[in-house]
């Protein structure tokens, strides 16, 4: 089995180190290169640094308010107060990347069948994306945390990034200043059913 796939952590704490330019274009190359249902390649990826990234996590934090008091996700309430603590994360780290859906639909209109068959197929195409550029950033001696907090602050988010489809997901990346230990997994017998 790969090291990377070993190894790689979810990351919450990191060093204020910079991350070279280099190496994010390594990460972003590895996403780019993740399989995809019918060669689509659903993504864009929005990079943000320095000040730029201040004002996205500005977007971010002005979503979780407005999230609080018009709820996009009410059933989700209670998971609100972990999305404000993927923000301090995303604080954190160097550089956090956007990935959007140029394909995609807003999620709260309704989907015909085709359409709901291309968001299916997208969003396994994304989170392909997604792995490979959290193995690649651990194969480059960085760490990184797969966001999905950013529904709390769609629209605020999906007007900082400018772009046209859906906003997927974002990633912070950078040197990570914790080593968690692995978190449990279920063991493949209770995963794997074998039919010969």
């Amino acid at each position: 089995m790969l090291p990377e796939i070993v190894n790689r952590r979810s990351i919450r704490a990191y060093q204020p180190r910079p991350i070279s330019r280099a190496d994010i274009e390594t990460v972003l190359q590895a996403g780019a290169l993740a399989p995809s249902s019918k060669n689509r390649q659903p993504w864009r990826f929005t990079v943000a640094l320095g000040a730029k990234k201040e004002e996205a996590l500005a977007a971010m934090a002005q979503g979780l308010e407005e999230e609080a008091r018009r709820p996009l996700l009410p059933e989700s309430a209670g998971y609100r107060s972990g999305a404000i603590q993927t923000l301090s994360v995303m604080e954190q780290a160097p550089a956090v990347i956007f990935v959007t859906n140029p394909l995609g639909r807003d999620p709260r209109q309704a989907l015909n069948t085709d359409e709901r068959v291309s968001e299916l197929c997208n969003a396994q195409s994304l989170g392909a994306c997604m792995e490979n550029m959290a193995l690649q950033a651990t194969a480059l001696g960085l760490g990184s945390l797969w966001i999905c907090d950013t529904y709390f602050a769609y629209d605020a988010l999906w007007e900082w990034t400018g772009e046209q489809g859906s906003l997927a997901a974002a990633m912070a990346l950078g040197y990570a200043a914790e080593d968690p230990p692995p978190r449990p997994r279920k063991p493949l017998e209770q995963l794997a059913e074998w039919r010969e």
